[in-house]
């Protein structure tokens, strides 16, 4: 006897709408979608508890024809594709005629449409997948169709549904995402009665930003657009201080459908490197257009994931094209922001800053000691081309810890700060004039701080160590990066942040991530090369593992050469180090290769970019001042300086902002001096 038997078409319509129909926001999306490649101008979307009473979907699109409103729902009825070549080139948001029939199973429909503006249309009505109804009705053009009771015949669905406001949490994020993805379209979503998304439909991306995240958000946002021979980009990127901690906020849209990638999410990310602290994620929306034969939407029952056919060149174009944006803004966030209103209505408004840059080439003015900044930058070299020493000159020992880790030149080695300053080395007291390239400090700032400096001690000679001097030089033009803003030194709080201020307001500087930035970028460059700069020990350092990490690490030792480092096993769980850069920060050798060992077995699949940059921050951590460390204004300058000609002076490493700003009008506010 045979016991394969082909399922009547009712059950088959119920396992398609397991599939399809998730939950009440998939029956949303389907029919958002439907409407959407209907060509409407408007949606509303009106919902009930959650969606499980009532999903309500109406448009003022092309509406259906009289005679296809009960085709629309048999099964795999379409009018999107016709032949199999059709599915290479998809260009609507629904082509598979399954969503209507899966709805029609589990819950009671009613649609009115009407194809033109006669004022006839059809009513369907159909209950558990059997018809109910089907005749004329007067309706206007366009498509209302709702759905009651879902779930009402497979009560073990209904069972598992989350809460109502889990369920309306995702309608409205399928809302939201649509609405990002469709701006020219007016979108409304109601939940018993409330008005939770109104969106203008005037096609500007940024009016919907601001009706779905607010207008702080839309304030914070930065245009991008870019194109190459497959693909073009447009949108928003959030600057990092609009960072969130999750990814919620992160929407990529492929020719007008909202997809989820990992592959894009995390070349998204990598473009945010540095400037994100972790598990904090940006707001974007990026807009992703291409040819329909360059991705497959047919590979998901959502339709949430695709495929590229040139995925890697793709993440490429996002990161690159991302990164660039973000490298052409100024990314000083603002501290205090301005509200207006009151209660429900209160509105929250943060200015952004525009610093224009100053001509590039200006002279220096002299300086408050008398000192002209000619001499003094002369002893100076900043970060660039990778911190390679100018002229060929040797590079002086580490960064250390030390306060006077910022501008020591080579010259005036073995002498405290003040004996340097006092032999004419130039490199202290000499603040360059408002005209200074690539921002930095103004004429002023020394001397505004130097007040309160005349009783300050000098430090031990034991703990001065100068800066590399490839980090001295006048800094190198980029032109096509924003200056850094111009700032006056005024003093340092409580040993740990640095102020200063110019017209715009006033700044607070992190002296720690200022530091770790400077230094970061130049033990980057530096890990590019290890092996010119690995030199063998005298006495060899000896670290202990457990017996697993010992197992683990054998197999990996060949990694450490990459960066400079020659680890070899010593018998048991014994390693020893042999060799290690020489510009590894003193006394800090051994712990900084046990963090780079633990780093290396934590991995499970290592490359060498990654091991560069993750080198790169533990160095330039260790080797960096810390809080509650005195500076004398010399040393403020130069570390200003320094960090102003950086390639990204606004977080440190690890994502942490390094300046944060008050606008006058912020200080003004404050203080009551406008109401």
């Amino acid at each position: 006897m045979a016991k394969i038997a082909i399922l009547d078409e009712h059950i088959a319509n119920q396992i398609a709408a397991g599939e399809v129909v998730e939950r009440p926001a998939s029956v949303v999306k389907e029919l958002v979608e439907n409407a959407i490649d209907a060509g409407a101008t408007k949606i509303e979307v009106a919902v009930e508890e959650g969606g499980l009473q009532l999903i309500r979907v109406t448009d003022n699109g092309s509406g259906i024809e009289p005679d296809d409103c009960e085709t629309a729902f048999y099964r795999h009825a379409t009018s999107k594709i016709t032949s199999g070549r059709d599915l290479f080139q998809i260009r609507s948001l629904g082509f598979r005629g399954e969503a209507l029939p899966s709805i029609a199973a589990v819950a009671k429909v009613r649609l009115v449409s009407s194809s033109n503006d006669t004022g006839l249309g059809r009513v369907i009505e159909i209950e558990g997948g059997s018809l109910k109804l089907n005749e004329d009705i007067a309706a206007p053009q366009g498509t209302d169709i709702a759905v009651k009771e879902l779930f009402y015949n497979t009560p073990a669905r209904l069972k598992y549904m989350k809460t109502i406001q889990t369920e309306l949490g995702h309608i409205s994020d399928v809302m939201y995402r649509q609405a990002l993805a469709h701006p020219e379209i007016a979108f409304a979503l109601r939940h018993n009665g409330n008005t939770l998304l109104q969106s203008p439909g005037g096609g500007d991306l940024l009016q919907v930003i601001a009706a779905i995240y607010g207008v702080n958000a839309s304030k914070g946002m930065v245009a991008i657009e870019a194109e190459d021979l497959d693909y073009r980009i447009t949108g928003f990127i959030g600057r990092p201080d609009l960072a969130r901690s999750n990814r919620g906020g992160m929407s990529t849209i492929v020719n007008g459908r909202y997809i989820r990638n990992q592959g894009l999410h995390q070349a998204i990310l990598r473009a945010y490197h540095t400037l994100l602290p972790i598990n904090r994620y940006p707001l974007v929306v990026l807009m992703l257009d291409m040819h329909p034969s360059l991705v497959d939407v047919n590979v998901h029952p959502a339709k949430l994931e695709v495929r590229f056919s040139k995925e890697p060149e793709l993440n490429g174009f996002v990161e690159n094209s991302v990164r660039a944006v973000l490298n052409g803004q100024v990314l000083i966030p603002q501290v205090v922001r301005q509200t207006i209103g009151k209660g429900p209505n209160r509105s929250v408004i943060q200015e952004q800053f525009h610093f224009p840059a100053p001509p590039l080439g200006a002279e220096e003015g002299a300086s408050a000691t008398g000192q002209t900044a000619a001499a003094a930058e002369g002893t100076l070299r900043p970060p660039g081309n990778g911190g390679a020493p100018a002229g060929g000159a040797p590079i002086g020992g580490a960064p250390q810890r030390s306060a006077a880790a910022f501008g020591a030149p080579a010259a005036a080695e073995g002498l405290t700060l003040r004996e340097r300053g006092a032999a004419g080395a130039g490199t202290y007291g000499a603040a360059p004039s408002p005209a200074k390239p690539q921002g930095g400090l103004g004429s002023s700032g020394a001397a505004a701080y130097a007040g309160g400096a005349s009783e300050r001690q000098p430090l031990p000679a034991a703990r001065l160590q100068e800066m590399p001097e490839a980090l001295y030089g006048s800094p190198a033009a980029e032109p096509e990066l924003p200056a850094f803003p111009e700032l006056s030194l005024i003093g340092q709080h409580h040993g740990t942040y640095l102020i200063a201020q110019n017209d715009q307001g006033l700044y607070l500087i992190d002296q720690h991530a200022a530091h770790e930035r400077v230094n970061y970028e130049y033990y980057y460059e530096k890990f590019g090369r290890p092996a010119d700069a690995s030199q063998e020990l005298l006495i060899p350092i000896t670290l202990e593992f457990t017996p697993s990490e010992s197992a683990k690490l054998q197999e990996r030792l060949h990694w450490f050469e990459q960066v400079g480092v020659v680890l070899e096993h010593f018998g048991g769980n014994t390693f020893r180090v042999v060799a290690h850069p020489y510009w590894f920060p003193q006394g800090e050798e051994a712990s900084i290769i046990e963090e780079m060992a633990e780093w290396v077995l934590s991995e499970r699949a290592i490359d060498l970019a990654k091991l560069r940059e993750a080198s790169s921050t533990m160095v330039s951590c260790k080797a960096s001042i810390k809080a509650n460390q005195k500076l004398t204004p010399e040393e403020a300058n130069t570390l200003i300086r320094r960090l102003a000609a950086c390639k990204q002076p606004y977080t440190c490493p690890h994502g942490r902002p390094i300046v944060v700003s008050f606008s006058a009008y912020d200080l003004e506010k404050l203080f009551k001096r406008v109401m």
